[in-house]
């Protein structure tokens, strides 16, 4: 459906084009053109000298760079990143090649086409890739790929809402009007989800413990960060924006949960920002890899992954304030986790990635008979030093509560040696980042991510800390 309303759009846009190139060549062939040299385009910014074709435009982000790891491993081939904050599979000092470090690499094309009035059709269709291997970025593929190996063996894996698709980053169509507001369907970013970003001090995905996962910004589970089949509609009036999002369908239309739904209220007063969104999904899936145990017979050891179910919910509250040069960042995500509401699956489940499956008897579903909540909390600030030049600091902190059931042991020990992933726990991080743009369409970037784990977040885990500088280059167009 996406790509039917594109062709037509692109299709309809060659009488608009013809008469506008037709208005005023004169006054056209004597305005400078970004595009007259390489200097004159990376000089321009992405909205004056868009890659336009009609009511299409192309667009994308290459985002490379190298840095060292306290704690690391390999990247995994279908991965988007290394191991930038802590992670149980993270086992020995590296340096190595990191990718993605400021934001995921992406190509898209985007639609917007004049319908009559101020109507507009628009669209997207976005794919998130590795710079390096230039594949598409395959969370659950990543998990199967770690299948034979246990902790101390394997590659960088995520649980991932993109999963190998040709649109997974976002593919949408819908209709959008200033007064009125813009109304979507098809897969989309979940709305506490794509408002972070705008309130994350160090807003990136190596300098940020909410940047680097998407279990915050989801309320306990990755793969419903985007959803593939979701009816979006966002308003602004005056100082005022609200915004509503509904799944449709379930697991057969490629989502991780059978139902989800968001809400969004936010303001502006001044030079202060906030953000209020809460929401709630029910059978959520969150995948894992068997990491060396016994797998079922009769599958494809690289197309199967395990998976546990539950329902999940939560309330985001963002802030930000801008004083001179200096903004000031502010959240706060409360999220609960519990039993699903279907709890039997003999026939085991889907994924969101194709062709990999999850086999019966590897589905969970009674892992927070005592809910899990999780309390993460963060604040920093940005301090532009020349209108070019931007240093962030941030400081991230996260705590669950022991979700062990009546029947289980107490828990004992700690960091690394804590006895059980449920007891309580949680993992703080701070980070320093200065990201200086040469030019518009160019940042050069450096800084450093400290992360922690303890308690039962750390269980399990080789080591409870990692120090991870890293250094790159984005390029936009």
């Amino acid at each position: 459906m996406t790509a039917a309303l594109f062709a037509m759009a692109l299709a309809g846009s060659a009488h608009a084009a013809d008469l506008a190139s037709a208005k005023s060549p004169e006054a056209d062939a004597s305005k400078p053109s970004c595009f007259d040299s390489f200097e004159t385009y990376l000089k321009s910014t992405i909205r004056d000298c868009p890659l336009s074709y009609g009511p299409l435009t192309l667009y994308g982000t290459l985002d490379g760079g190298y840095g060292y790891e306290q704690w690391g491993t390999a990247m995994g081939v279908n991965a988007d990143k290394p191991n930038y904050a802590i992670q149980r599979n993270s086992t020995r000092p590296m340096w190595l090649w990191s990718p993605n470090g400021l934001s995921t690499s992406t190509i898209g094309v985007r639609l917007a086409q004049k319908i009559f009035g101020d109507w507009e059709l628009v669209g997207a269709a976005e794919a998130g890739f590795n710079p390096y291997t230039f594949r598409l970025v395959n969370g659950p593929q990543s998990l199967a790929d770690n299948n034979f190996y246990r902790t101390a063996y394997q590659r960088t894996a995520f649980d991932s809402a993109r999963a190998g698709q040709w649109d997974n980053g976002q593919g949408f169509v819908g209709i959008s009007n200033p007064t009125y507001g813009t109304l979507t369907f098809g897969r989309t970013t979940l709305l506490s989800q794509s408002a972070l970003g705008a309130y994350d001090p160090v807003a990136s995905v190596a300098f940020s413990q909410i940047g680097f996962t998407a279990l915050y910004a989801t309320f306990g589970a990755s793969p419903t960060s985007r959803i593939n089949t979701a009816i979006t509609y966002r308003l602004t009036y005056e100082s005022f924006r609200i915004a509503f999002q509904a799944q449709v369908g379930g697991y057969e239309q490629g989502n991780a949960a059978t139902a989800q739904y968001q809400g969004q209220v936010g303001f502006d007063y001044g030079k202060f920002t906030f953000d209020a969104i809460g929401g709630w999904a029910q059978n959520a899936l969150t995948f894992a890899s068997y990491g060396g145990a016994t797998m079922p017979a009769g599958y494809d050891p690289n197309s199967i992954v395990r998976a546990t179910v539950s329902n999940t919910g939560g309330l985001e509250l963002l802030a930000r304030y801008q004083w001179e040069k200096f903004r000031f960042f502010a959240g706060y995500i409360w999220s609960n986790t519990t039993n699903p509401t279907d709890t039997s699956y003999p026939g085991g489940l889907p994924t969101i990635a194709s062709g990999i499956v999850v086999p019966p008897g590897s589905v969970t579903v009674n892992n927070f008979t005592v809910p899990r909540v999780l309390n993460t909390v963060w604040t920093g600030f940005r301090y532009a030093i020349q209108n070019n030049l931007d240093f962030s600091t941030g400081i991230y902190w996260e705590t669950q509560n022991n979700f062990q059931p009546s029947t289980a042991a107490a828990c004992t020990g700690s960091g690394t040696s804590t006895s059980a992933t449920r007891c309580t726990g949680g993992r703080w991080s701070y980070s320093l980042l200065l990201n200086y743009r040469p030019v518009p369409r160019i940042d050069v970037y450096g800084g450093v991510l400290f992360s922690n784990i303890y308690g039962g977040v750390a269980s399990g885990a080789s080591h409870a800390e990692n120090i991870a500088p890293t250094v790159g280059v984005r390029f936009r167009f």
